[in-house]
């Protein structure tokens, strides 16, 4: 299960196995029953309570995968970053993508 956007509101209800929410309530199923539940988390900055909220989610096996773009594919344009992000979420998940971009080391 794929959590995209996740508040930091429900990463709490998650963390703390409330389910107020059919979203939640689907969260909570994945953890119980140990499928892959990615939640990216999209606020910022982050204060101690979401970061230990996020900590007892991955404890009770979510994944965390904050909402931030990468750079080192040098994109041209906004589309680029989203494209990036949404190919690293997909493969995280399993799913090949042939578009995204692997980092490979630098030329010396």
């Amino acid at each position: 299960m794929l959590v995209i956007p996740c508040t930091t509101g429900c990463l709490a209800q998650v963390a703390n196995g409330i389910s107020s929410t059919l979203i939640e309530r689907a969260a909570d199923v994945c953890l119980k029953e140990d499928r892959k539940l990615i939640l990216c988390i999209r606020d910022a900055p982050f204060s101690r309570v979401h970061l230990e909220n996020m900590l007892k989610a991955q404890q009770a096996g979510a994944h965390i995968f904050p909402i931030i773009p990468s750079f080192y594919h040098r994109p041209k344009s906004i589309d680029d970053l989203v494209t990036q992000f949404c190919c690293r979420v997909l493969v995280h998940l399993g799913l090949e993508q042939r578009e995204q971009f692997r980092w490979e080391g630098m030329e010396i």
